[in-house]
């Protein structure tokens, strides 16, 4: 084949073409830009989300409230004396003797204050063989798990003086030391062991190491540049911990699939032989193009996190919408120029029979595995459209259909880990004996004078008519801060960890007996936080946020289709699949964890809902991420139309030609999310599992069945545009109908394409 020029067109081709002339440059500027954005974002420093940003509502006014008077909430602990059997009591003198060591051990480690004995503060069971000591942790809240150690050894050694009672601690502080234990290091595992597993199935699927190690590389650069671009960006808006996780997920599932599409198609030209200059371009105009639409679609779909309102969202959709186009920018600009600079090389370290040319000698020069079997069943679903959508769509429906039920809430502790923790059997034990003790409600009490006669009446009123109402059994603690004119008033929910429960406590407090006491008080505000609070604030919030998020995501992935590729028919079909996809992901999700059906398979027993930012979490990612493949496959296909191919040809053409690096990206995708879903936080689990699961239908009956069937039912109908839409911008790439001699219903290799 001779070295025909092709026409060109678009942003992605020209930066390429300008990228692959000026090679050094384009390297240097793009670590330059690493260099720079890590530089001046750790120069800058991260501000990270505040509790008084969290959440609208009253939650957002008492953390408001306690902030402004600067007030330091401390990590409160309890320890738990309990009988453990037989007739003991709290009033006798063996149970007075643990209580009063427990005391003595606690307050002779220095590390508390406040200590407060339970015959002072009335904080005995009903049935009166259970007690708590409560004190607080001195020192910073969020820094108490490293100061608590000393505390738990004491509490420990009292336990062994006192075998016929039960002596445990628990609290803010006890919890967070149990949590960086057990799964601090657990979370970071996951994230860093992706990359090696990336890596050895890219080391598959290219057979070479420098290849390989391309696509991972991009990934990491874009993933550093984001994080100091994090630091810069938190000072307007403020970032976060998960932020931070869900970028490096996105950051590495992007990086690696736009340069997988971007080095497959590069690579393909060369073995279709063409010079290494036309191959560059030709990969370009087509894949980089591809990567630009599904960029900047992705990059919408993020941006609906920044309709919820509430700051972790906003903080996890800026920086994923970040890391993609970051991603992107490199795809199109770094990456050509690295391939025009290591030219033949990026073969070195071939490993033998992983190589494309091994696999072409075993396979008698016909192409590659992955698409054979794809030509199989592409052969099928071709021969019987009607068929292949009936039961793909009705699959996946049924898969779809336990969404209908979904439960969603915050997971309570229990719920989190299971019985994988000893402290989760004492925070089942402390709900027990004391209905919501473990996580009272806080109401915020900010008066002008917080010692006037007619504040400490309603504030009296207020403790009797909590317990009188049913909302609560007490006891009802008020602490006051006299010098800020503020008072905490702690109450225990009746409902304890059963949060539907709980919240109707809460609402009776809300609704019934603050408005009856301390409402009453001109000028008083009375704001009622806390966990269970803080649970129904954010699901209130999150479902007025639904709407308008899935609206935003929808309309403008669709007008984004729309100008990508000039057809109605692929803008509305392209929808219509990626919600189908979405609503299976949330159908296995609640098969499995609300349902427990083969929970035990990815140790989900007895979680019974679904965390509650999930949903909407996992629709924005999706929908995001499925448009990779989808954009890929249907340019590959446009293109092909552009050809002179007939439309069934081209939806052939498209499929099998790119199954083998859509197989790639997926599998990558897939075993990544699933290493989060091997972590044992239900919320983590959920959330590996519902994208593990809804990648591998998209990237298996999504695009190599349902959508090439649609497509052929809909025959030409699939570049249907209205005449009153021609007016549109047309963002499509044209590349010309090359100067060759080859039929058009030979592949680009010059192979016959099975018809």
């Amino acid at each position: 084949m001779g070295n025909t020029e092709t026409r060109v067109r678009g942003l992605a081709a020209r930066a390429g073409g300008w990228s692959a002339r000026h090679r050094w440059t384009a390297v240097g500027i793009w670590v330059l830009f690493v260099a720079l954005a890590m530089g001046l974002g750790s120069a800058a420093g991260r501000v990270d989300v505040t509790d008084s940003d969290q959440l609208k509502g009253e939650t957002h006014t008492a953390a408001r409230i306690i902030e402004d008077a600067g007030i330091e909430e401390p990590a409160g602990e309890s320890v738990l004396i309990q009988a453990k059997g037989g007739s003991l009591k709290a009033t006798d003198p063996a149970f007075r003797d643990a209580v009063d060591a427990v005391v003595k051990a606690v307050e002779g480690t220095g590390e508390v204050r406040d200590v407060t004995s339970p015959y002072d503060t009335k904080t005995l069971s009903e049935d009166g063989r259970s007690a708590l000591v409560q004190f607080d942790m001195r020192g910073d809240s969020d820094t108490a798990g490293e100061r608590v150690e000393p505390v738990l050894k004491a509490v420990e050694e009292v336990q062994k003086d006192h075998g016929s009672l039960r002596i445990e601690e628990i609290g803010g502080a006890s919890m967070m030391k149990t949590f960086d234990d057990a799964f601090g290091d657990d979370f970071q595992k996951a994230e860093y062991s992706a990359v090696p597993v990336a890596l050895g199935i890219l080391l598959i699927a290219f057979g070479a190491i420098v290849a390989a190690l391309l696509p991972v590389l991009l990934a990491i650069t874009a993933i550093m540049a984001t994080m100091g671009l994090m630091g810069l960006v938190s000072h307007v808006m403020p970032m976060s911990d998960t932020a931070n996780s869900v970028m490096l997920l996105v950051g590495l599932a992007v990086g690696v699939d736009y340069c997988l599409f971007y080095l497959r198609r590069e690579r393909e030209e060369r073995e279709a032989g063409r010079d290494a200059r036309t191959a560059l371009r030709v990969a370009a105009a087509t894949s980089g193009h591809a990567i630009i639409v599904s960029g900047v679609t992705v990059c919408v779909a993020m941006a609906g996190m920044l309709f919820t309102g509430l700051a972790e969202f906003e903080a996890m959709g800026l920086a994923s919408l970040m890391v993609v186009a970051v991603a992107m920018v490199g795809s199109v600009t770094v990456l050509p120029a690295l391939l025009s600079l290591l030219g033949g090389r990026v073969e070195k370290g071939k490993i033998p029979f992983l190589h494309p040319q091994s696999r072409l000698r075993r396979n008698k020069g016909r192409v590659n595995r992955e698409s054979r079997f794809w030509s199989a069943v592409l052969k099928a679903v071709l021969a019987r459209p009607v068929v292949s959508v009936v039961v793909a769509a009705g699959a996946l429906l049924a898969v779809a259909a336990p969404a209908v039920g979904m439960k969603t809430q915050n997971l309570t502790l229990d719920q989190e880990f299971g019985d994988s923790l000893p402290i989760v059997q004492t925070y089942n034990r402390v709900n027990e004996a004391f209905p919501g003790g473990s996580e009272p409600a806080e109401v915020v009490v900010k008066a002008d004078d917080i010692n006037a006669p007619e504040v400490k009446s309603a504030l009296a009123a207020f403790r009797e008519q909590a317990v009188s109402s049913g909302a609560s059994r007490g006891p009802v603690d008020i602490r006051l801060h006299d010098a800020q004119n503020v008072a905490f008033v702690y109450v225990p929910l009746v409902g304890g960890s059963d949060l539907d429960k709980a919240g109707a406590s809460l609402d009776k407090l809300r609704d019934e007996v603050r408005p009856a006491t301390l409402g009453k008080v001109d000028g008083l505000e009375a704001p009622i936080t806390g966990q269970v609070a803080g649970s129904k604030d954010f699901n209130d919030q999150l479902a007025g946020a639904v709407v308008p998020v899935f609206a935003f995501v929808v309309i403008f992935a669709f007008g984004l289709m729309l100008l990508s590729f000039r057809s109605l028919t692929i803008a509305a079909t392209s929808i219509v699949l990626n919600l189908l996809s979405v609503g299976a992901a949330y159908g296995i999700l609640v098969a499995v964890f609300q349902h427990g059906w083969g929970a035990s398979l990815v140790g989900a027993e007895g979680v019974g809902a679904i965390i509650t930012w999930l949903p909407l979490f996992l629709f924005v990612i999706l929908f995001g991420l499925s448009m990779d493949y989808h954009v890929f496959v249907v340019s590959r296909i446009r293109e092909a139309r552009l050809r002179g191919r007939t439309t069934k040809d081209a939806i052939q053409h498209g499929v099998v030609t790119t199954a083998g690096v859509v197989t790639s990206a997926a599998v990558i995708m897939v075993a990544v999310f699933a290493i989060f879903g091997t972590l044992s936080m239900q919320s983590m689990k959920q959330m590996g599992v519902g994208l593990a699961a809804a990648v591998l239908i998209d990237a298996t009956i999504i695009r190599g069945v349902l959508l090439p069937a649609v497509m052929a039912l809909l025959g030409e109908r699939n570049w249907y545009l209205p005449k009153w839409l021609h007016r549109l911008p047309d963002l499509t790439h044209d590349e010309a109908p090359e100067a060759v001699t080859r039929d058009a219903s030979h592949d680009d290799r010059g192979e016959r394409v099975p018809v």
